[in-house]
């Protein structure tokens, strides 16, 4: 992504990335949720994106994708498919980490199972855990939400993520101008559909 990082920082890089997702064409339909249900899911819109570590440890993000899964579209399902490896021709084939899945929530709900499941699959193909400049990161995927009502100007509120390695889900919102994590407890599933969050 042009102009973007790199970041010596995961929380300066995530901070970076949540407003400039979010500020997409109809990246959060919050608002209009409220007002026209059935217009906010025809246009809601999800973006995703690779966050990677690079061989000096910075942190750097893929271009965008807005492409659903095969017919989530037609189901009225909003999807992002997320290749699931970066191509940058700076760097030689292998040498980047990725290490945070990063996509949308137009709706401000809390990550899938498929995204759950999403990221379990990419931790069978990318390291759990990446040594960066500030210590180890380890893997986990990003649901950025806005609360905003005005839908000309989302603002970032905060992000869900959960960490395959843990099975821990987060709940990260940001308010005065600082990040506040609040745990929603570990993963089990129930089905390959269905998870519970259990407390920690």
């Amino acid at each position: 992504m042009k102009n973007f990082g790199p970041f010596d920082l995961s929380a300066d890089a995530l901070s970076a990335a949540c407003p400039l997702i979010l500020s997409k064409p109809n990246a959060s339909v919050v608002a209009l949720q409220e007002s026209q249900p059935e217009v906010a899911l025809r246009m809601a819109t999800e973006y995703c994106a690779w966050l990677y570590v690079t061989p000096d440890g910075r942190y750097e993000m893929s271009m965008l994708s807005d492409s659903s899964r095969p017919g989530d579209a037609v189901r009225g399902l909003r999807s992002c498919s997320l290749p699931p490896f970066v191509d940058d021709s700076r760097y030689a084939p292998g040498t980047l980490k990725q290490i945070f899945a990063l996509h949308n929530h137009p709706f401000g709900t809390r990550l899938s199972a498929r995204d759950l499941r999403f990221i379990e699959s990419m931790a069978t193909v990318h390291d759990w855990e990446v040594l960066t400049r500030e210590g180890r990161v380890r893997l986990s995927i990003v649901a950025f939400f806005s609360r905003s009502r005005d839908a000309s100007a989302p603002t970032c509120d905060g992000f869900y993520q959960y960490v395959p390695a843990t099975r821990e889900m987060m709940l990260w919102t940001h308010t005065g101008g600082r990040w506040k994590q609040e745990s929603h407890g570990t993963v089990t599933w129930l089905d390959e559909r269905t998870y519970r969050l259990d407390a920690l």
